[in-house]
């Protein structure tokens, strides 16, 4: 048997090769500008669809990828199976534990919603559309990253399909090392089927953002970048230099603008957080001021990113801490009169929390960062090989004395940046997890890292 037909007599979900009219969809990635062609594609509808799909995998010699929202896809896939996780939906929450199941196909805003019905909230990204299990095994950095930490910080378990077809609880109790691997060492350890994951009592947050035109910019920046060494670690934000389109999705005061914008998310008193916020607003008038008491399950209204499929190219990393030399630096080579060919480039605060590992160990890199940079591209793919790879180091060779020499996976570029998966971790969690990788995949069917 082929290893088509061999998996359509062992798997209930759909078996899709390139030849058949539903295999592109079911490849197809969030970022438009990756096209996966693997052998063969894989609708897992179980646990015991994906223990099927290794087990041929394992027997006949084929490299196995798991395709979940396709956010993080910057690589294609061009060979051996792509496993989509999908139709793996299903949130629950046991309020009394504060412990959500979250199945490998869902997304943040499922969690969101079926947390907000008990008052909890997960420790979440900025989008609520991106796959909780991709996002959370690379670390994740949200909105309320300061007061919570990393995402990854509150998963407390992981069933886990590995290279010998077996399921696995990963734990702190259960395949420890395996499980230290997974919170934040990101792919090439199996199939993870779900998630179970610490919710936070959090019904309400003083947060929002504010959108400043050009004549502000460099008041703006140099006051958030101060402000910002004043902050508690109740209060995490982020600006961002936004060069929007005339569209008709764009609020009407921004469109055709470039602007900036600083985000803010406090959990505790909105009388405090109005307070802790009044220096962003003495900068000047705002175009659009949102930043008001609102309810947690709102909180990707906050960053507002885009939630349409599209092409996309970023590059991202790590900063060390700020200063007015950096400002005038950045905006010397990428404020708004400067021609420069990204929609956005953003900055967030870290510190406070994601500074502290879990009290068992994790395999997060970047909790020495003070501040994360990103940039995203024109979604144009003509100029995703060379024009927008050159303006990037345009842009980050003047600032390089503020850029850390750690970054964190999801920041990685999508490993396209020589050297970015080398530098996601520090040199000893790097070795420790191949370690991790080599003892439960040793003849790596689940490829991870750059070729």
């Amino acid at each position: 048997m082929t290893l088509i037909d061999q998996l359509r007599a062992s798997v209930a979900g759909p078996v899709l090769g390139p030849a058949d009219g539903d295999f592109a969809a079911e490849v197809a990635a969030w970022n438009l500008a990756t096209q996966h062609t693997p052998e063969v594609a894989v609708g897992l509808t179980s646990e015991e669809d994906a223990a099927a799909v290794v087990r041929i995998a394992a027997a006949t010699g084929t490299p196995v990828r798991v395709l979940a929202s396709g956010h993080g896809s910057a690589i294609a896939v061009t060979d051996g199976i792509l496993a989509t996780t999908s139709r793996l939906t299903g949130v629950t929450v046991d309020p009394e534990t504060r412990i959500a199941h979250i199945n490998a196909g869902c997304r943040w805003a499922d969690v969101i919603a079926a947390a907000a019905e008990h008052g909890l909230a997960p420790v979440a990204g900025a989008s609520d559309n991106v796959g909780c299990i991709g996002y959370t095994l690379g670390g994740g950095l949200g909105p309320l990253a300061r007061t919570y930490g990393f995402s990854s910080d509150w998963a407390r378990g992981f069933r886990v399909v590995t290279a010998a077809g077996e399921v696995v609880t990963a734990s702190a109790t259960e395949n420890p090392d395996l499980f230290w691997a997974l919170r934040g060492g990101k792919g090439g350890f199996g199939i993870i089927t779900s998630m179970d994951f610490e919710l936070v009592e959090l019904s309400t947050l003083y947060g929002g953002s504010v959108f400043f035109d050009a004549p502000h910019f460099a008041e703006a920046l140099s006051t958030w970048v101060e402000w910002t060494h004043t902050l508690p670690e109740t209060a995490t934000s982020s600006v961002a230099m936004l060069r929007l389109p005339p569209l008709e999705f764009i609020p009407e005061p921004l469109r055709g603008k470039t602007v900036l914008t600083v985000r803010f998310a406090f959990v505790g008193d909105p009388a405090e957080g109005e307070r802790l916020f009044q220096p962003i607003r003495d900068v000047g008038p705002t175009i659009i001021d949102a930043v008001a008491p609102m309810p947690a399950a709102a909180i990707a209204t906050i960053h507002n990113d885009p939630r349409d499929p599209g092409p996309s190219w970023d590059r991202g990393g790590l900063l060390t801490d700020l200063d007015a030399e950096f400002v005038q630096t950045f905006l010397e080579v990428a404020g708004p009169d400067q021609q420069v060919p990204f929609i956005a480039m953003e900055i967030r605060h870290l510190g406070g929390a994601t500074q502290r590992d879990v009290p068992e160990g994790s395999a997060v890199g970047g909790r020495g960062g003070v501040y994360t940079y990103f940039m995203a591209g024109v979604p144009d793919p003509s100029l995703f090989a060379t024009v927008l790879p050159a303006a990037a180091d345009a842009v980050l060779t003047p600032i390089r004395p503020w850029i850390s020499p750690e970054t964190t996976i999801n920041y990685a570029g999508g490993l396209t940046v020589p050297g970015a998966y080398e530098s996601a971790w520090p040199a000893e969690t790097f070795a420790r997890l191949a370690e991790v990788r080599a003892a439960y995949d040793p003849k790596t069917l689940f490829p991870y890292g750059p070729a």
